[in-house]
């Protein structure tokens, strides 16, 4: 029992060192808080100097001003730092010079007064000359105390004196006395400890006077420190002054120059926004005059060449309007008169069957040319407008592809439909989307080289989109742009087997515009071509995003599927999916 009593009072003893913190010292719960509050002050700082950093970088990459000021300020700080370490080298030297000088004459003098007394009492009490010796020298300093003097032995067995403060340098007396001529002056610079604890510079000259004694001059450098740190005040205060007004100048000068440069500028970016009327304020006659005069001369001659193709824009359109209304009286009649014969062509000969035949087709075209012209024309105008409703743009999809059944049929292309089971509902003008959808399954139809197509259609919470994928030509670097155009071919030496206008995809551009959606165009030589239509599923949203990717997917992961429809390759298909990449925007084309 007494044995485990001790043992128990220890452990007790340890519990209660341990649920004691030590005084003085906070809680884990006091340390955590503590850590904390300096995890956000180091990382509110950390963000606090990036954005100056940031800060800083933008304005010196935007601002003129701001780099010709700096710049100034720097070189003429280095300038400055120059010139002043120069001057003050300078004056130094000089002081230290002339003190020099100064202080070898005095000790040549003394030197010798000591000298000549040694020669004339050789006989006397030696201790007793010295120290007359020394209190002469030393009293011809003055009362201010210009040098201190010692005498010391240059054998051991003698005694030395000296007068005032300070030590000679141990180098400097073994230099003397190696010296094999007994007035060769030496001197050194040194620092003397003073009474008051301070250290000061000080000089100190010395040589031998005979072959038993040496002789020292100690000169405290005080009043050349002090002449030295005025000079480097005042050299410090010229150079910040004068940086501060060469700022101050190159401020004033860098406003004259930038400030109509910067008004040049935003009257550029004025006139590049559409005000044609913008002109510089031209004052004076000097180069920033002539660039002003220049800038209204370019702004003006711009002007009127602009208003120029305006007028003649509207002239063409007027004239296309005109002739497209125009003609519709006469080919309503030829239209007619053509129903009749192509009705009666069973009656007719072979040669003239095929003629009525032809002339019925030639009509349908030129009745098609005309209503894209008309097209054309009111949204040129800006005449165009939507009649919104909600549909789904699968049904869309379906309507087109069975208008261009028999265009597929005819080529034995199968078109690949790959559309949600749930509706995507979407608002848009469905007589306009039709025609885009419709066109763009015939287009690639006629381009698909008798492989199949495919049209997808997808939709997210935001837009809708279908994408119409073929296997044929494809497109060459910069035509998924040229494709657009009017009247814009591929190839010309192709033969039309569709009767197209050539129209088709700049009208299905405009629509797609007028909705506020997409029509993008992608493609590579060889692997086929494939168009995305992108719509916002409310009219007038903006759209951000696509549900669709405009890269077909194998592209995009680098593989090379076969075609559906290859007769060259395998008869079996292959359903490829797109990655899941979420939305995707108008340019994500340029990053793949």
């Amino acid at each position: 029992m007494t044995a485990s009593e001790p043992e128990e009072g220890r452990g007790a003893d340890s519990e209660g060192e341990r649920s004691a913190p030590p005084s003085g010292l906070p809680e884990s719960g006091g340390w955590r808080e503590n850590n904390t509050g300096l995890t956000r002050a180091y990382l509110l700082a950390q963000r606090a100097a990036r954005a100056l950093v940031r800060g800083v970088h933008t304005n010196w990459r935007r601002s003129l001003h701001l780099r010709v000021i700096s710049t100034t300020l720097v070189l003429s700080l280095l300038v400055m730092a120059g010139l002043g370490y120069v001057l003050i080298s300078e004056v130094r030297s000089g002081l230290l010079d002339a003190k020099t000088n100064a202080a070898v004459n005095d000790h040549r003098a003394g030197l010798s007064y000591a000298l000549a007394e040694l020669q004339e009492n050789e006989i006397g009490d030696r201790n007793r000359l010295l120290n007359n010796v020394a209190s002469e020298l030393t009293s011809r300093s003055g009362d201010t105390g210009l040098y201190s003097v010692f005498i010391l032995p240059s054998v051991s067995d003698e005694l030395g004196w000296a007068t005032g403060e300070g030590s000679v340098p141990p180098r400097l007396v073994e230099q003397v006395r190696q010296s094999e001529v007994f007035d060769q002056q030496y001197h050194t610079y040194t620092r003397i400890d003073m009474e008051d604890g301070s250290v000061e510079p000080a000089l100190v000259v010395g040589a031998q006077i005979n072959q038993a004694y040496e002789l020292y001059y100690i000169f405290p450098l005080q009043h050349e420190q002090e002449i030295l740190d005025l000079v480097q005040g005042t050299v410090a205060l010229v150079a910040v002054l004068l940086v501060i007004l060469l700022g101050l100048i190159a401020f004033m000068i860098t406003r004259q120059v930038v400030t109509p440069v910067r008004s040049a500028a935003q009257s550029a970016e004025r006139l590049a926004a559409g005000d044609l009327t913008e002109r510089m304020t031209v004052q004076g006659e000097d180069d920033l005059a002539r660039l002003a005069m220049s800038f209204n001369d370019m702004a003006g001659n711009l002007q009127e060449k602009i208003q120029e193709l305006e007028e003649l824009s509207k002239l063409q359109r007027q004239f296309v309007s005109d002739v497209s209304h125009e003609l519709r009286t006469p080919l309503t009649t030829i239209r007619m008169a053509g129903d009749l014969l192509f009705d009666d062509r069973e009656e007719l000969d072979v040669s003239h069957r095929r003629s009525v035949e032809l002339l019925q087709s030639q009509v349908e075209r030129f009745e098609e040319l005309l209503a894209d012209l008309l097209e054309i024309s009111r949204h040129d105008a800006g005449a165009a407008t939507l009649g919104i409703e909600s549909a789904d743009i699968r049904d869309s999809v379906m309507k087109a592809v069975g208008d261009a059944e028999q265009i597929a049929e005819r080529r034995g292309i199968k078109v690949i439909l790959r559309l949600p089971a749930d509706p995507v509902v979407a608002e848009f003008d469905t007589r306009r989307i039709n025609r885009i959808l419709r066109n763009l399954v015939v287009n690639a139809i006629e381009h698909s080289e008798g492989r199949d197509v495919v049209v997808a259609a997808a939709g997210d919470r935001d837009a809708v989109a279908v994408a119409v994928r073929d296997y044929g030509v494809g497109l060459k670097e910069g035509e998924e742009h040229l494709c657009f155009d009017r009247f814009w071919r591929a190839d010309y030496s192709r033969v039309r087997t569709t009767g197209g206008t050539g129209l088709g995809l700049s009208i299905a551009k405009e629509d797609a515009t007028l909705h506020g959606g997409w029509l993008q165009a992608w493609g590579l030589p060889g692997q086929g071509s494939q168009f995305r239509l992108s719509l916002p599923r409310q009219s007038g949203a903006e759209l951000r995003g696509s549900p669709l990717p405009l890269v077909p997917p194998e592209i995009a992961l680098g593989r090379n599927y076969p075609p559906f429809g290859d007769k060259d390759g395998a008869n079996g298909t292959e359903d490829v999916r797109a990655p899941d990449r979420g939305r995707f925007g108008p340019d994500e084309e340029e990053a793949l």
